[in-house]
């Protein structure tokens, strides 16, 4: 064996050498020693370009010795990096101070909509209302006829409607009184019920309307039933939900299926009657549209209209919730604005 190739034996055994009694302290040190052995230009890289040199006769033995020292780099390589993170675990795990309070989790907030429609809800059921729901497509007879509109009536123009195209005599609900329709075809006075639910009507976008928003409508029938126990309704309602000062006031007009008709207001809440671009400058706010059942509504659902008599009312949500909360643009419950949403956190 010449000179040069006992020169690359030893080469390779000095670098196998190396290579076992290398110790690393950092983790920028395993990185250089993979650099340095068994990298793309690493040493190792250079004894296996040495093979071609090597005479026939000692190319086995140099290339087994070439291979002890790639695996013995590739483990000590695997070994360090596995040494090196379990310190780094340990290390990490000892500065952790488990009596720390942990990181708050945000948590989400009740949508406005919601927490008044619950509050309206809550109102009503201390004085024996009851929830009814039905569906939100439901045909012309729920919607209109039954409730003294019939075909061509001009009532019928005071709501925009969206007809279903695939059968025109379905629709999507313009209020919840079909709910109270259904109620009456299945069920004798007495009833005292509210139907809380979202309704749809072809309007402008703006901020004061929306082509859906939400409703409670409420049905008291039974017998001996007076424009007074639709007024003393009214008035607990109106105290539980803004407040005993609040003012009330009804003002006639007309709903195709209420006879006598009103409409309630209350006393602005941003100027507390004074006058405001609010209230129009008139001190009052309506809320609510109400009155006393027609009889033929109730002949429509086959109850008695000799012997029972009842009341109506028809509030929405979303008036409830801009007069309580101070919001003045209607879209903003329809956004999703994390932000807007996250003032109502800590509502009742």
């Amino acid at each position: 064996m010449s000179a040069t190739k006992h020169k690359v034996f030893d080469q390779a055994r000095s670098i196998l050498d190396k290579i076992e009694s290398f110790a690393a302290q950092k983790q920028e040190e395993v990185e250089q020693f993979r650099i340095k052995y068994i990298g793309s230009k690493g040493l190792i890289k250079e004894l296996f370009a040495e093979i071609k040199h090597i005479p026939p006769e000692q190319k086995k033995d140099f290339g087994q010795l070439v291979n002890r020292v790639k695996k013995a780099a590739e483990e000590k390589y695997e070994a360090l990096k596995s040494n090196l993170s379990e310190e780094n675990t340990g290390s990490q795990a000892e500065g952790i101070d488990l009596t720390l309070p942990a990181d708050p989790i945000p948590l989400g907030s009740r949508h406005p909509i919601a927490i008044i429609r619950s509050q309206i809800i809550d109102i009503f059921g201390r004085i024996g209302f009851i929830i009814s729901e039905g569906p939100e497509v439901v045909d012309d007879w729920h919607n209109f006829s039954a409730l003294n509109m019939p075909e061509n009536h001009p009532a019928r123009d005071m709501q925009d409607t969206y007809f279903v195209r695939k059968d025109p005599d379905f629709v999507l609900r313009t209020h919840t009184s079909s709910v109270q329709v259904e109620v009456m075809q299945r069920q004798q006075p007495p009833i005292r019920t509210i139907s809380p639910g979202r309704v749809y009507r072809n309007e402008t976008i703006s901020a004061r309307a929306h082509c859906q928003f939400h409703q409670v409508e409420g049905l008291y029938v039974d017998e001996s039933v007076s424009f007074a126990d639709l007024k003393q309704t009214l008035y607990y309602f109106v105290q539980e939900m803004f407040g005993t000062e609040t003012q009330i006031q009804f003002r006639p007009s007309y709903f195709p299926f209420t006879e006598p008709s009103a409409e309630m207001d209350i006393s602005c809440l941003i100027c507390k009657g004074d006058g405001c671009p609010v209230c129009k400058n008139t001190g009052w706010v309506e809320i609510l549209g109400c009155g006393m059942v027609d009889p033929a509504v109730l002949e429509n659902c086959k109850i008695d209209p000799e012997k029972y008599m009842g009341f109506a009312f028809g509030m929405g949500i979303e008036r409830i919730a801009m007069l309580k909360y101070r919001i003045n643009d209607i879209r903003l419950f329809f956004e999703n604005d994390i932000q807007f949403l996250d003032q109502f956190r800590h509502a009742l």
